[in-house]
């Protein structure tokens, strides 16, 4: 499956929605939030319910293509100012930093922005605003996988870890 089907995503499921919003500390005020402004991004803090990885909007469609090449795929996954944000397993953002520092690989990665515990990111808009333009790199962001359960599947440090290094060094001109 290409990740990039996923392009034309218009819009988060309630479930999908439910998820993100238990990562705040007041999920229906978000929810609420969000029902009278569905088109308007947030801000979410991370740790509570998932970790996010940020890397260069490039390097990031290679590592989502190596994440389903080789099979477990992605959970929700999100566009914005010309960052792919891949939501992962909380924790797995100050792991995934030191196995960076620590292993040889590192030199072949290019630096990932890890957004764990005390940090916060800005996702998307639960809805497409409709007639804008959401071109990559402007706009409020787009979702390319969006949430759609109370409970999808993010992957851990060590998965991401080695779709980095597969990503990082498989030839450009390759794909």
């Amino acid at each position: 499956m290409d990740i990039w089907t996923y392009q034309s995503v218009e819009h988060v499921t309630v479930a999908g929605e439910a998820w993100l919003a238990s990562a705040s500390e007041y999920p229906r005020s978000m929810r609420a939030l969000w029902e009278s402004r569905p088109w308007a991004p947030s801000v979410l803090p991370c740790g509570r319910a998932f970790d996010v990885i940020s890397m260069p909007a490039l390097f990031g469609r290679r590592v989502l293509d190596e994440l389903w090449a080789s099979g477990p795929g992605c959970g929700p996954v999100a566009a914005v100012r010309a960052r792919t944000l891949l939501f992962v397993q909380p924790g797995a953002a100050p792991r995934l930093r030191r196995l960076l520092a620590w292993e040889e690989w590192a030199r072949d990665v290019p630096p990932l922005l890890c957004h764990g515990k005390g940090d916060t990111v800005t996702v998307p808009p639960l809805q497409r605003p409709a007639g804008g333009p959401d071109t990559p790199g402007h706009g409020p962001g787009r979702w390319i996988v969006a949430p759609e359960s109370r409970e999808p599947w993010l992957p851990g440090a060590s998965v991401v870890l080695w779709a980095c290094v597969r990503a990082a060094r498989e030839p450009v001109d390759a794909r």
